[in-house]
């Protein structure tokens, strides 16, 4: 069986337009449909999904971060914040900060810290981390 996991986007306000239209229409989804099938040459199918019930008022870079989310059940990862995968961004590229992430996830989920764990990246987004 395939690992399956998902990507998924919150709503966001307050948001910056230059970070919301890396997030949508065609560039985005160009870069997802690369990402995905690079993924499954591994026997890993990667969803995008989004959720605008959940909104993330976005006042930073690590808040956007906060807002896109990651799951992997056969790791036991229901849907973490991608702030929590990667920790500080080293260079505030958006795409490339997705594609640690989920790169992490898929390939080395177990060095991600428990959920339980306090990171100084997170910002009261409600994850839990």
């Amino acid at each position: 069986m395939a690992k399956q996991m998902r990507l998924t986007c919150y709503g966001r306000s307050k948001s910056k337009p230059e970070w919301e239209a890396i997030l949508s229409g065609f560039t985005f989804d160009i870069f997802f449909a690369e990402l995905a099938q690079e993924l499954q040459r591994f026997g890993i199918t990667l969803e995008l999904g989004e959720d605008p019930g959940q909104v993330i008022e976005v006042n930073g870079y690590g808040d956007l971060l906060n807002s896109i989310r990651i799951a992997s059940p056969s790791d036991g990862i229901s849907n973490i914040c991608i702030g929590h995968v990667i920790g500080q961004s080293p260079r505030l590229d958006l795409q490339e900060d997705i594609r640690r992430a989920v790169n992490r996830i898929a390939f080395a989920p177990e060095t991600v810290a428990p959920d339980d764990e306090n990171r100084k990246v997170c910002h009261n987004c409600g994850c839990g981390c």
